[in-house]
């Protein structure tokens, strides 16, 4: 599809500036022809190179305006001074006025305005029969409202770059806020998935090499071990449906329509019997009392137990966790012990615990982890109630 001729003018400054300096040429030789005679020398060939000379420049009015400027009131005192008709040149100089103050240097605006006005003020000085008051008036009206006209041009030029750009920072903006929004939505996500995976995974991981171990020895414990399996598999299955569906529905959809509700703390029994039938024996204790928390807090002490009784399951070996969960004055708390001989290296900077510090900090609160003595590893949390 070919551009139109207009359009085309428009996007291509030196293709509508050839066009304009065309029109000038045609209008002044046009207006040459009208010059009357018997007041100014006749219209001949020197009359039409000298207007050429002034009106092709235009061609190059913003990639030179000072130059063009200069050069047309050069050729216009020239075309004066040989006694032919000043107004000729008038209308391809108002462009010239206009050019300097729209898109020249600061310098070229005062000094086209006031080279105009002497060579009107001189073109109505040797015109015969002219009145010197109405000349000197026009000569320095007309190139002062014609430089006003580019001035507010130059103006509105600045103040829509200036937009231009301010739309461009905050077009950057929006991308870079839509980026960081897409890095929180990939580590809730991974997060998620390490909560749901990693445990699930860890239990069915021991209890299959149970199963494996004793399976010729002791059929009874090889078949609990695989019903252990079977089970949570299974929770891990619906667990990740859930999510999924949450993921699909967004942020702000309404999580009952999930498969089914969030852990909280009404789900730490079942944890801790699964844990304890994976091999860690878990003592769970919650004291205090009990008040409603909201969704969010009561997910982040799910997943700190969660994520704590994983870790002791993994590396604590032969040992007794101990899960305290205490309803306080201005905030729940959470600790996690366990006395195994654990890992030489814990020291609370895996992946596991740097996601339970950030759910910690998105509800304000805290946690630590780290060896307890000589055995052992503790992990305790705080997180406040939300204030009324």
């Amino acid at each position: 599809m070919q551009a139109m001729p207009g359009r085309a003018l428009l996007t291509h400054p030196m293709l509508a500036d050839g066009a304009l300096a065309v029109a000038m040429t045609v209008t002044s030789l046009l207006l040459g022809l009208e010059t009357p005679v018997a007041q100014w020398k006749p219209f001949d060939a020197w009359a039409v190179l000298l207007i050429v000379a002034v009106t092709f420049p235009l061609a190059l009015r913003r990639l030179a305006p000072g130059a063009v400027m200069l050069w047309g009131h050069t050729v216009w005192f020239v075309y004066v001074s040989l006694d032919y008709w000043p107004l000729v040149l008038a209308y391809p100089m108002l462009v010239v006025f206009y050019t300097v103050a729209a898109v020249g240097a600061r310098w070229t605006a005062p000094t086209g305005v006031a080279l105009g006005a002497l060579i009107w003020i001189y073109g109505g000085w040797v015109t015969p029969g002219s009145s010197m008051a109405s000349v000197i008036g026009q000569g320095i009206a007309i190139p002062l409202v014609v430089w006003w006209i580019g001035h507010g041009a130059r103006q509105l030029e600045v103040t829509n770059r200036r937009l231009a750009d301010a739309t461009e920072e905050l077009r950057q903006g929006q991308t870079d806020l839509a980026r960081r929004v897409l890095v929180d939505e990939r580590v809730r996500i991974a997060r998620e998935l390490h909560d749901v995976v990693a445990h699930h995974m860890s239990v069915i991981s021991v209890q299959a090499g149970l199963a494996r171990y004793v399976l010729r020895s002791d059929p009874d414990t090889a078949h609990g071990a695989l019903d252990a399996v079977l089970t949570t598999s299974t929770e891990a299955l619906d667990e990740l449906r859930r999510m999924l569906g949450l993921l699909r529905l967004g942020r702000e959809a309404d999580e009952a329509d999930a498969r089914q509700p969030l852990p909280g703390l009404e789900g730490l029994p079942d944890l801790a019997t699964r844990v304890s039938g994976a091999g860690l024996p878990v003592v769970l204790t919650v004291s205090g009392t009990a008040r409603p928390l909201p969704q969010g807090i009561a997910l982040t002490a799910y997943r700190i137990v969660q994520e704590s009784l994983t870790n002791a399951l993994k590396h604590a070996g032969p040992a007794t966790a101990t899960v305290l969960v205490r309803f306080e004055a201005e905030a729940l708390t959470i600790t996690v012990t366990d006395d195994g001989p654990g890992q030489p290296s814990s020291s609370g900077s895996g992946h596991g615990l740097v996601g339970l510090r950030e759910r910690a900090a998105l509800y304000s609160g805290s946690l630590d982890a780290g060896p307890q003595g000589t055995h052992g590893f503790r992990v305790s949390a705080r997180l406040p109630y939300p204030q009324p």
